[in-house]
This record gives C-alpha cells, structure tokens and sequence, in this order.
C-alpha cells in the first residue's frame, strides 16, 4: 500500500511533464511551418537579388520601407503624398463601391433566390456579365461619369456585387421547404418570413459572399487606380514605377496583401461571430 501510495504522484508528476511536452510540440508545430515558409520566401527573394542588380533585396526594402514609414502623411501637393494618404483613399474608394454593392446586391440576392420567375429573368444577365474582367468596365465608368473618382467606384460596385448576389440567393434556395410551409399555414407576412426565417438560415452564405466581394473589391481598385491616375495605392505604385523606385513598389505589393488579409480576417471573425 505504502509502494502503491508513494509511485502515485511519480505517476502524475510523469504524466504532467508528457502533457506539457506535447502542449510544446502543439505549439511549435504551429509556429514553426509558417516561420520556415518566410524564411524560404526571403532565401528566395535574396538569391533571386543577388542575379538582379536592379531589384531590392529583403535589407534595401526594409531599409526603404522605415524611411517611407516614418512620415506616411506627408503632403507636397495632390500627386505627391505619402503612402498612408494613398491607402486612405482607396479604402475610401472600396468601402464606397462595396456598400453599394451590399445594398443592391443582398436584397436582390434574396428577390432572385425566393422568385423562380426572377431567376430565370435575370440569370442570362448574370451569366453574361459575370465573368467580364473587371477593367474592361473602366472605360464604360469614364464614358457615364466624366470623370476618374466615381469610374474607379463603379468598377469596384459591378465587380464585387456578383458574389453576394450568387452567395446570398444559394443561402435563400437552402432554406427547407418545411420551414416556408410552416409559415404559409402561419400567415406570415413576408417581411416576418425574412427577418424570421430566411435571414438567420441565409446568414452564413451571405457572409461568404461579402468576403468573397471584398477580396474582388481590393484587388480590382490598385489596378484600376493604376489607369485613372490621381490618388491611392494604384496611382502610387504606378508613379513610382515612372521613377524607377523599384523598393517602394516592393513594399506597395506587401501594403496591399496585408491590408487585404486584414479585411478577410475581420470578416471571418464577423462570421464566426454569427454563426454562434
């Protein structure tokens, strides 16, 4: 018994300690792949540097990019700005197009996905238009609005409005038949029936959409900035193409990849949020 008592908490201490060894293994095998994937991407970009003279290697940028860091604000005049002027106006740019995407797009994805008749009207208008490039909407925006600024958030508009519209109606066609039944027998009005029933059962769907919208939104607007000239993170790597700055188009590429992830990442917790 004495034995038996005293290998006890032998027992547990030696349980504790392969516990806290595998919690330590949990973690570093979570660190540690994507640590090792960067240090591969810059081992990359160094040696790729080492063969051209003319591209900054990882240092030269982070160099570059402290000094252009340390005044983002900085204003000499409407086409030279810092970087964190530029990034505010596209963000400006995208949050408008975007919201009237949203306010067009999810009403009309829960009109398409609850009308079959409406459906069949407008999915040969949808599937022509859908997979039309971005850009090739740009000249259509100067023709209609004169003018570069409500161009720029037309394109942002007609390319992001397509996944809430598809997202959203599938999320209505999922809805079952029992639950509309239900209401039917309930006689409940139609906005009962959607703030009730279809908008919780839709949300997730919805929420995919937005996200998928807004990763369009961010990558159609540098480029389309990059045409119409002016201001934002399009224009900037443009211009500073113009005068060979080959390390601040280099950080430009990191700025925008960050900002975009940091957009996806919100709406996932958004949605993560909802769907609890």
């Amino acid at each position: 018994m004495l034995k038996f008592s005293a290998a006890l908490p032998a027992n547990i201490a030696a349980e504790s300690i392969r516990m806290r060894r595998r919690k330590l293994q949990a973690h570093a095998m979570q660190v540690l792949p994507p640590l090792l994937g960067v240090l591969l991407f810059l081992l990359a970009w160094q040696m790729l540097a080492g063969f051209r003279s003319d591209l900054p290697g990882p240092g030269a940028t982070w160099d570059a990019a402290l000094t252009l860091f340390a005044d983002p604000f900085y204003e000499n005049g409407p086409n030279d700005m810092g970087i964190g002027w530029n990034v505010l106006h596209s963000l400006a740019r995208v949050g408008l197009g975007f919201g009237m995407a949203a306010v067009v797009g999810i009403p009309l994805g829960f009109i398409v996905g609850r009308s079959a008749f409406i459906s069949g009207m407008l999915s040969p208008i949808m599937g022509l238009l859908r997979p039309v490039s971005p850009l090739a909407w740009l000249p259509i925006g100067l023709l209609v609005f004169q003018k570069a600024e409500p161009a720029s958030i037309w394109v942002i508009f007609i390319s992001s409005i397509w996944p809430m519209i598809l997202n959203t109606a599938a999320g209505v066609r999922q809805v079952p038949q029992d639950y509309l039944n239900v209401a039917r027998v309930l006689n409940l009005s139609e906005w009962k029936v959607l703030t009730t029933i279809l908008f919780p059962a839709v949300l997730p769907y919805l929420l995919t959409g937005v996200r998928l919208a807004i990763g369009v939104a961010w990558l159609v607007i540098v480029a389309a900035e990059m045409l119409t000239g002016g201001t934002g993170l399009g224009f900037w790597v443009w211009d500073e193409w113009n005068n060979l700055n080959v390390a601040h188009i280099l950080i430009a590429i990191f700025v925008v990849g960050l900002i975009g992830l940091l957009l996806e990442q919100t709406l996932v917790l958004l949605a993560r949020r909802f769907e609890y």
